[in-house]
């Protein structure tokens, strides 16, 4: 599967990782598929899309239909944050007009950013960049 994720609850994380093609339909099963579990409610995400070289499906359609998905799944008053890893200017302009999506949606309560690498979504995460 091209759209891989671990959980590490000592960290209270999820951490996903894209690789070659994603399609639009395995982003929204691992949205459907983590998010429903009780025990990652609050956790904090990490979304790591530097090796995906294609994305199928995206659109700007899809991208709000996955924003309103996501934050149905956010945990009510949270202080959860996302952040994207996106060093592709497709996949940076995606991630960001999934993040608009998401800001404008009043379910929404995760923080979210978008990063051109990993180190510095890491740090944001880790509460050393103040990024918000």
């Amino acid at each position: 599967m091209p759209l891989k994720y671990s959980i590490d609850h000592n960290l209270r994380r999820v951490i996903a990782e894209g690789h070659g093609t994603v399609t639009s339909e395995e982003v929204f099963r691992y949205q459907r598929e983590v998010w429903s579990r009780s025990d990652v409610t609050g956790y904090d995400e990490l979304i790591d899309m530097s090796d995906v070289r294609e994305v199928n499906e995206a659109s700007s359609e899809r991208a709000r239909a996955l924003a309103e998905l996501s934050a149905k799944t956010d945990a009510p008053g949270g202080a959860a944050k996302l952040a994207i890893v996106a060093p592709q200017n497709l996949m940076f302009g995606l991630a960001r007009m999934y993040q608009a999506y998401r800001e404008l949606n009043p379910m929404s309560t995760k923080r979210m950013a978008v990063f051109r690498d990993r180190p510095a979504a890491l740090g944001w995460l880790d509460g050393k960049d103040l990024k918000d």
